[in-house]
C-alpha cells in the first residue's frame, strides 16, 4: 500500500538520527559519516530540525496508532486495528516517547521562533505526561461504559463517520481492521484477567452497565449486525462480482468470528469480570489509587492544582451560582423556594418538546440565530460548518446528553453536534442556547475546527487536544453569549446558570468520588440538591465520572483560567484591548496547556502594549 505520510526530507532524516544516535566508530564509505552530519546539524536551523523532529513524530504515532490516523484524515492504516494491549505495543509507545523526549531537548529553543516557542514547550509538556502515564496500569481496564472499543468499532462501520466506504479497496481495509479488533476482544480480556490478579478493577455498576452494551451487538444473524452497515449500502457502481464477494465476505466474518467473540466478551464480563468488579466507586479503591488521581487530575486540568484546592474550588462555585439562580427564581417571580423552583423547571411540560425532531429543529433554529452575532466577535472563523443530528439508537442509553465531532479534515464532512433525544425530559427547552453555544458554534466546533484547518504548524499540533483548553474554551462561549446577548430571556440564562452549575458540581464530585472516599450514592444526591437536573442525567454524569476520573475537572478550570486571562489582558492594555484579537490568540495556535496559553497571552499583551 503507497503511503502518503508527511514530507520529511533526507537530510531532515540524518540530522534527527544524528541527534538522537550515538557516534560510530566507523562507517562504509557509501553512507553519511557522523562527522558530516554534525556538521549538517550546525548548518540547520533550530526551526528546521524542530519541524522535522515534529513531522517524524507525528508520523510515528500515526503508525503506531492507525484508528487515529484514520481520525485525522490519513487512510494509509485503514486496514489495520493497531497493536492497543500487547506488550509491543506498549513497549513501542514508551520508546516512542523517550526518543522523542531526548530529540527535543537536544534543540536550543530560544533560538526557535516566537510561535514555535509555544509548539515547542507543548511537545515537552506532552511527551512527560505521556512517561508519567505510563507509571500506573490503565491498560488493565481496556473499557468502560463511556468510552468503549465496541461502540468505536461499531461507529466507524456504520459509514457515518471516520472511516471511508467508498471504493471495493475501503470495503476491504474494514475487514482488516475488523479482523484486527476480533483479536483485541480477545487480548482485552487477557489484560482484565490480570487487572484482577492485581485488583485493578472497574466499579461494579460501570460492569453492569457494560454488560446490555454488548448484549446490543449480539443478533441471530450477520445481517441484523450493525456492523454489517457498509452491506446494506453498497455504492452502485460497484460490480455485481464485487457487490457479491464483499457480502459474502462480511457476512462470513460477522456470523462465524465478530459474533461468537462478542458473544465471550458479553459472557466474560457477566460471569468472571462481574464477581470480581470492587465495590469502591473512586479511585481511591485502587492500588496507589489516590496518587493515580492527582496525576490524572493534573493531566486533565493541565496544572498542578491539589485536589483538595479543586474541590475547595467547586464548592465557592456552587456557592456562587446557587445565589445566581435564586436571584432568576425572583426575576421571573416564582412563588416557591429554589428547590420547588428547579422541581417546576424540571418537570412542567410547557419546558420540552413533545417530539424528537421538534428539539433537532429548535436547534437549528438556534444556531441560525448565534451564527448572525459570530462576526461580532471573531476575526477568525472556521471554513467548516456544522449539522445538528440525534444521537444513534444503540447508544443512546448510555450517552451523553450531547456532543460534537469533528469535521473531516479534508472538508468531506461537516462537524456533528450530536443531540440526545433518548429522554426529552432530560433536554428543556431553557438549556438549549447555552448547550448550543458550548458544543456548536463558538464553543467545541470553532475551537476544533480551527485548529484542524490551521497551516505553518507541525500536524501534530493540529491534532493534539487539552481537555483543559478545550472545554474551558466552551465553557467560556456560554459565558460569551451573555455579552452576545443570546440571554435576555431569565430562563435561558438560568440554563446557562444550570449548564454552568454542573461544571462547578464537577469539581465537588470529581474529587469526591476518587480522593474523599464518596460514594455512587452520596454523589447522585449532591447533585440532586444543587442542580435541577434530570435524574437520568445526574445518574449518567456520576458514573462517567467514574470511569474517567479526573476529566470533568477541566472544564470550569479551564474556563476559569481563561477568563482570568481576559481580565488581566484587559486591565493591563486598557483601551488597546481588543476582544477579537484575543480570542484570534486563543485560537490560532490550536489546543494548548494551560502555563503555555498563559505564556502566549502574556507575549500578545506585550506586543500590544509595546504598539
Amino acid at each position: 500500500m503507497q503511503k502518503t505520510l508527511l514530507a520529511v526530507s533526507v537530510s531532515s532524516l540524518m540530522l534527527l538520527q544524528a541527534c538522537s544516535e550515538p557516534e560510530a566508530t566507523s562507517a562504509p564509505a557509501n553512507t553519511v559519516t557522523t562527522e558530516t552530519a554534525a556538521k549538517a546539524v550546525k548548518e540547520q536551523s533550530a526551526e528546521d530540525i524542530y519541524k522535522a523532529m515534529a513531522d517524524n513524530y507525528f508520523n510515528d504515532v500515526l503508525a503506531l496508532e492507525p484508528i487515529y490516523a484514520t481520525y485525522v484524515g490519513v487512510n494509509d492504516y485503514n486496514d489495520q486495528f493497531g497493536g492497543a494491549l500487547t506488550e509491543e505495543y506498549l513497549k513501542q509507545r514508551h520508546e516512542l516517547n523517550s526518543k522523542y523526549l531526548k530529540q527535543a531537548k537536544a534543540i536550543d529553543a530560544d533560538k526557535l521562533p516566537k510561535n514555535l516557542q509555544l509548539s515547542f514547550d507543548m511537545f515537552i509538556y506532552d511527551r512527560h505526561m505521556d512517561l508519567v502515564a505510563e507509571s500506573y496500569p490503565e491498560h488493565f481496564m481496556p473499557m468502560n461504559q463511556f468510552y468503549s472499543t465496541v461502540i468505536s468499532m461499531v461507529q466507524l462501520g456504520s459509514g457515518e463517520s471516520a472511516q471511508p466506504f467508498k471504493t471495493v479497496e475501503d470495503y476491504q481495509n474494514w475487514l482488516g481492521r475488523l479482523s484486527g479488533f476480533i483479536n483485541w476482544v480477545k487480548l482485552a480480556q487477557v489484560r482484565m484477567d490480570e487487572g484482577i490478579k492485581s485488583k485493578v478493577v472497574l466499579p461494579k455498576v460501570l460492569v453492569e452497565r457494560i454488560i446490555p452494551q454488548l448484549d446490543a451487538q449480539l443478533v441471530e444473524t450477520a445481517s441484523d449486525s450493525l456492523f454489517y452497515t457498509p452491506i446494506s449500502s453498497l455504492p452502485e457502481d460497484f460490480s455485481d462480482q464485487d457487490k457479491a464477494a464483499l457480502t459474502k465476505e462480511y457476512t462470513a466474518l460477522i456470523q462465524d468470528e465478530l459474533l461468537p467473540s462478542l458473544t465471550q466478551l458479553r459472557d466474560y464480563f457477566k460471569d468472571t469480570y462481574l464477581p470480581h468488579a470492587r465495590a469502591s466507586d473512586g479511585w481511591w479503591g485502587l492500588p496507589n489509587g489516590k496518587e493515580w488521581y492527582q496525576t490524572l487530575a493534573n493531566r486533565h486540568t493541565t496544572t498542578t492544582m491539589p485536589v483538595d484546592e479543586i474541590h475547595q474550588i467547586g464548592l465557592s462555585e456552587v456557592s456562587r451560582i446557587l445565589s445566581e439562580m435564586d436571584k432568576v427564581r425572583e426575576q421571573v417571580g416564582f412563588e416557591g423556594d429554589l428547590t420547588a423552583f428547579f422541581a417546576s423547571l424540571s418537570s412542567e411540560p410547557e419546558y420540552f418538546f413533545e417530539d424528537r425532531q421538534g428539539l433537532i429543529d429548535g436547534y437549528m433554529a438556534l444556531k441560525d440565530s448565534i451564527n448572525k452575532e459570530l462576526p461580532k466577535y471573531f476575526n477568525v472563523m472556521p471554513k467548516a460548518d456544522y449539522i445538528v443530528k440525534p444521537v444513534e439508537s444503540f447508544r443512546e442509553k448510555s450517552a451523553a446528553g450531547a456532543s460534537y465531532q469533528s469535521p473531516a479534515v479534508d472538508g468531506s464532512r461537516p462537524g456533528v453536534f450530536y443531540i440526545n433525544t433518548y429522554n426529552l425530559k432530560a433536554q428543556p427547552k431553557w438549556g438549549m442556547t447555552t448547550l448550543s453555544l458550548h458544543e456548536a458554534a463558538p464553543g467545541h466546533h470553532f475551537q476544533i475546527a480551527i485548529k484542524q484547518e490551521l497551516t505553518g504548524i507541525p500536524e501534530f499540533q493540529r491534532f493534539q487536544g487539552y481537555t483543559a483548553f478545550e472545554e474551558g474554551w466552551a465553557l467560556y462561549a456560554e459565558y460569551l453569549g451573555i455579552e452576545m446577548g443570546l440571554f435576555k430571556d431569565p430562563y435561558q440564562y438560568f440554563g446557562k446558570l444550570s449548564d454552568e452549575m454542573l461544571r462547578a458540581m464537577r469539581l465537588v464530585v470529581d474529587t469526591g468520588l476518587h480522593s474523599k472516599g464518596w460514594s455512587r450514592e452520596q454523589a447522585i444526591q449532591y447533585m440532586k440538591d444543587n442542580s435541577p437536573m434530570a435524574e437520568s442525567d445526574i445518574v449518567a454524569e456520576v458514573e462517567r465520572y467514574m470511569a474517567i476520573p479526573g476529566q470533568a475537572l477541566s472544564y470550569k478550570i479551564g474556563q476559569l483560567t481563561i477568563l482570568k486571562l481576559r481580565a488581566d489582558a484587559e486591565s493591563e492594555l486598557g483601551d488597546k484591548f481588543d476582544l477579537k484579537g484575543f480570542h484570534d490568540q486563543i485560537l490560532t495556535t490550536g489546543s494548548l496547556p494551560m502555563a503555555v496559553m498563559e505564556k502566549k497571552i502574556a507575549r500578545w499583551v506585550e506586543s500590544e502594549l509595546a504598539k
